[in-house]
């Protein structure tokens, strides 16, 4: 299976948080200590999402912030409140087999898109490890979508 490339566009700070996690096997980077605009310095829990380019079919990386669910984990696709989805968000809608590393943890998941009452329930849970999610809402027309990532055994 080809190496994943990390995700083109990504911004200096997210590149450098990718190197650290991927450089130490996953030892360093699973926690992320930032201080978003208006808000207190907060540590928040990061994986990094392998998903497969929809139009390259090229395995792209991806650190995200998550949550747990069970023996799942939780993920959205915020952008930061962008008017359209991200771009690993679109490659799950075209293949939800993805590859998850959390800390030195490596494992085969397959991504939904929660809905419904699932949604509520987990956006909730995803405002508690960060915050800024409720700003890009607002700042956005789009449901932002909330993924589960259920792990294949």
């Amino acid at each position: 299976m080809p190496e994943a490339k990390i995700a083109p566009n990504l911004p200096d700070w997210m590149l450098q948080h990718v190197h650290r996690y991927l450089s130490s096997g996953g030892t360093e980077g699973h926690m992320y200590t930032v201080t978003p605009e208006g808000y207190p310095e907060m540590t928040v829990p990061a994986l990094l999402l392998t998903t497969k380019g929809r139009k390259s079919g090229e395995k792209y990386l991806f650190p995200l912030f998550y949550g747990r669910t069970g023996d799942s984990y939780i993920i959205v696709a915020s952008k930061g409140g962008a008017p359209e989805h991200p771009g690993w968000y679109r490659n799950i809608l075209a293949d939800p087999m993805v590859e998850v590393q959390v800390g030195t943890e490596h494992l085969q998941a397959r991504a939904r898109t929660a809905t419904g009452e699932e949604r509520a329930r987990l956006w909730q849970e995803a405002l508690k490890f960060w915050p800024p999610y409720a700003d890009y809402e607002k700042k956005t027309e789009r449901e932002i979508p909330v993924v589960v990532l259920d792990p294949v055994r």
